[in-house]
């Protein structure tokens, strides 16, 4: 009776889980904002009939597919006058202030103060039914509190406080712009362009635009390659999926095309770029599920701190550092990479070898005795990394326990990092555990020779 009841229990389990990996999709075209966003791009001339907003039960909004797209098909061309542009900035009510300024903005800038003027005018902004299906907060490090920080992985948490300190300092930079700009506004412009505000915009920019290159313009600063693209930011990021897109001079659009094909009702994807999980987190504020590119960095204070007894460490990390072999490195789940390797073989080395320093990082093999004790520092390295992401995921269970919904959001998107984390740290450890590990895993060369 009880192994029937264990196989009926396993039984019942696998149903369940096959019925969650079921990704369930609602419709929203029906809804409001979405018949008001859709008629006001086919006002603009866009026809496509492809897509549908859908609510997907595993990545939340996105676009579904309507019909079955071939591979090669063109998938979504929104003309330019439906885009949101420098340009469009320019000849609105805003050029003469931004054309008049000195110091010249940036074209990131413009776009953000426009952003957060339309959605200051509400149902009287021209690009009302745009700004009302931008969501209202985002889950980038600029919204993130304390709290959620502290959880972060070292490197991440550095540049997620840079994040957050550069859209400060974009805020009170210009506020004397900002102020300029109080004859056309109808409220105080501190209650209008507040720091909350530009952060918004920011992030609005941040993660939705679309690359599109515009010729210099000499009222404003720097490259100008951004483009709000209305119903086709609703796509979300799939590591698998390929798209070509560009804008295309001959058509005057901006145009997604496929290249693998979507079918009929599931969700049409793009691709954002072979970008790792952390990178993702930070750009765009969320997580791949499955994401091949995803690795765990390894800072050098982590280094530093694994290695603090050796009394040559400070010249090895100068060398290391002005050989540019500091950064980018990292594990996955096949094992450390070869950079990471290669770091630990010249730390490996005594001071009285420092003329074998040069050559270590341009592939010398060592003793075997010393590709051991890097593969050891690799697996402490590990370790130390898997143990920080446990205190993390416990920390995190306990925030979400006591915190409201926007913070919530924040926590589950640094959740999911972390528990990815924890994966690639695991399988990189059981790699680093095998017979032929320092074959197999780690890319390593055993050489006994005694003089290295």
């Amino acid at each position: 009776m009880r192994g029937r009841g264990h196989r009926a229990g396993r039984a019942a389990r696998k149903r369940r889980q096959k019925q969650e990996s079921v990704v369930q999709s609602v419709s929203l075209c029906h809804q409001l904002q979405y018949v008001r966003l859709m008629k006001f791009l086919r006002q603009r001339g866009f026809t496509s009939t492809l897509l549908q907003p859908a609510l997907f039960t595993d990545t939340g909004r996105g676009l579904q597919a309507l019909k079955s797209i071939e591979p090669g098909q063109l998938v979504i061309s929104l003309p330019e006058s439906c885009l949101l542009t420098t340009s469009t900035v320019l000849d609105s009510y805003l050029g003469p202030y931004i054309k008049s300024w000195k110091p010249r903005l940036s074209p990131l800038l413009a776009l953000c103060v426009f952003l957060v003027c339309e959605r200051h005018l509400g149902e009287a902004s021209d690009w009302f039914p745009y700004i009302s299906v931008l969501p209202a907060t985002y889950t980038c490090p600029a919204y993130f509190t304390d709290d959620v920080v502290a959880v972060l992985p070292s490197g991440v948490r550095r540049r997620a406080l840079e994040q957050r300190e550069a859209v400060r300092e974009i805020h009170s930079s210009h506020r004397n712009f900002f102020r300029s700009l109080q004859p056309i506004l109808s409220q105080p412009v501190d209650e209008v362009l507040t720091y909350e505000a530009l952060r918004w915009a920011w992030c609005s920019v941040n993660t939705r635009s679309v690359f599109m290159s515009h010729p210099s313009n000499n009222s404003l600063s720097g490259p100008d390659v951004y483009a709000l693209a209305p119903f086709l930011d609703l796509l979300n990021h799939r590591p698998d999926v390929q798209v070509k897109a560009s804008f295309n001079n001959v058509t005057g659009c901006y145009e997604i095309g496929s290249v693998s094909g979507t079918l009929r009702y599931q969700q049409a994807f793009i691709n954002y770029g072979s970008h790792d999980n952390q990178r993702l987190m930070l750009e765009y504020g969320f997580v791949a599920a499955r994401n091949p590119d995803s690795v765990v960095y390894v800072d050098a204070d982590l280094l530093c701190d694994v290695l603090r007894g050796d009394g040559s460490l400070d010249q090895k990390i100068k060398f290391l550092k002005e050989n540019k072999f500091l950064h980018n490195l990292t594990v996955s789940g096949d094992g450390p990479s070869w950079r990471l390797m290669t770091a630990l073989r010249l730390l490996s080395l005594p001071q009285t070898l420092y003329h074998l320093w040069k050559a270590v990082l341009l592939g010398q093999v060592l003793c075997e005795e010393r590709e051991e004790w890097s593969v050891q520092t690799a697996k402490t390295l590990c370790q130390r990394l898997l143990q920080d992401s446990h205190t993390a995921l416990d920390k995190i269970s306990h925030l979400l326990r006591q915190c409201e919904q926007p913070v919530r959001e924040q926590l589950d998107v640094v959740k999911s990092l972390r528990q990815e984390e924890r994966c690639i740290l695991g399988s990189c450890l059981e790699a680093l555990e095998g017979p032929t590990e320092t074959c197999q895993h780690a890319n390593l060369t055993l050489a006994p020779r005694a003089d290295i």
